[in-house]
């Protein structure tokens, strides 16, 4: 059974939400080892009535401290500790709701990358009709270079066929039309060498073809691809509520009709069902999440990192990379 390291400190909502989580994902099965201090730790598992492992860390990274000198000046922190348990085979994967800018550091420098890969890049899952696409990189890298997106667009078609079972995902660059003209340096050249790549690339896509089943992989440097993130669950976000305040005019009998799918739209609309991304490019399982992640976003997340690691993301991921 996959062991995971949580890192309970540097949420947005403190770690009593966390720890939340951490105890729902323990009662499912799950193994985890808690990386934080411990008198912000253990008196949340007391109150749950939770006995689970807790590793003490010091320091915290902070979301508003520089990632790369947080780092190197906090070496007790959270984060920093977690990846120490993985890259020492006492954890098989790390989750992280704290600065993601220092997880990815902490993800670099402590566990390291796979043999090959230039940049890790953040695969976020986006519902679609038929399975989720990935989106990458969400954040990780704001300036790349042309190679850098032919990589992710290799990682993510790999993970796409690992974790969703695609054969032959089809892989599209993000851009602002579908010419092989459009778009900045970056994008022209880059669709230029994804022509030549071992992917299914399906060409340029929009921003308004995410959601609509035109590929299985969208590939865009980290900036743009947050942006396009943040947007789509602003969107989501927006869409319930007006469906909500709708829903509340309804009478009672129309109500009753309509409750049930509208759960089901709910649930699917709802970015917390994943937990978080994976980290694509390291050597062991790594994944991010949201700041603002909820006990129910941090459950799922513990069980992202845990079927990574049990499906063999990273070792499937160094095969495919070698070839």
């Amino acid at each position: 059974m996959a062991r995971v390291a949580l890192d309970v400190m540097g949420s947005d909502r403190g770690p009593a939400e966390v720890v939340a989580g951490a105890v729902m994902a323990a009662e499912s099965g799950r193994d985890l080892v808690l990386v934080g201090r411990r008198e912000a730790v253990e008196p949340e598992l007391i109150r749950a009535g939770a006995d689970l492992d807790v590793v003490h860390a010091s320091e915290v990274v902070e979301m508003h401290d520089d990632p790369a000198r947080a780092v190197r000046d906090k070496p007790g922190s959270s984060v920093l500790t977690a990846a120490r348990l993985v890259a020492a085979g006492e954890a098989d994967a790390l989750v992280s709701a704290g600065s993601t800018g220092a997880a990815m550091a902490a993800a670099s420098i402590v566990i390291g990358r796979i043999d090959g890969v230039l940049r890790p890049a953040i695969a976020t899952p986006i519902p679609g009709p038929r399975s989720p696409a990935l989106l990458l990189d969400a954040g990780a890298n704001l300036d790349v270079r042309p190679v850098h997106l032919v990589q992710f667009a290799v990682m993510g078609s790999l993970a796409a066929e690992i974790l969703y079972r695609i054969d032959r995902p089809r892989v599209g660059l993000l851009n602002i039309g579908s010419e092989p003209s459009k778009g900045r340096d970056l994008e022209r050249s880059a669709y230029r060498l994804l022509e030549e790549a071992p992917v299914n690339f399906a060409g340029n896509l929009e921003g308004g073809d995410i959601t609509r089943d035109a590929a299985d992989v969208f590939v865009t440097d980290g900036f743009t691809g947050n942006i396009a993130l943040k947007t789509i669950e602003g969107m989501a976000g927006f869409m319930v509520r007006l469906m909500d305040r709708a829903f509340a005019r309804l009478p009672e009998s129309a109500v009753r009709r309509i409750a049930a799918p509208m759960a089901e739209m709910h649930a699917f609309s709802n970015p917390e069902r994943f937990g978080g991304a994976h980290l694509l490019g390291t050597s062991a399982g790594v994944v991010i999440c949201h700041g603002s992640s909820s006990r129910f976003a941090i459950f799922n997340a513990v069980g992202l990192a845990a079927e990574g690691v049990d499906g063999g993301l990273v070792e499937r991921l160094e095969q495919g990379l070698a070839r």
